[in-house]
């Protein structure tokens, strides 16, 4: 009886490890997004984001002179 049970769970074993190694198929989705390209834009993002940092700069700069007052 101890051999009987001895390889059914031999058999189980065995089993198992040979179901769990399967590999599964991998399923790929492509999704296709339309971009719309920006034909007339023809900066960079560092130049894009310059320019943004410039014009903060020069507002603050033009708030700080009309604290200072005009000279003349």
């Amino acid at each position: 009886m101890k051999k009987v049970i001895f390889a059914l769970a031999i058999l189980a074993f065995s089993t198992l490890s040979l179901v769990s190694c399967r590999e599964t198929k991998e399923k790929t989705i492509v999704i296709e997004k339309e971009v719309k390209e920006e034909a007339t834009e023809e900066k960079g993002i560092l130049e894009r984001a310059g320019e943004k940092a410039d014009k903060e700069v020069n507002e603050e700069i033009d708030k700080k002179i009309e604290e200072i007052g005009d000279d003349n």
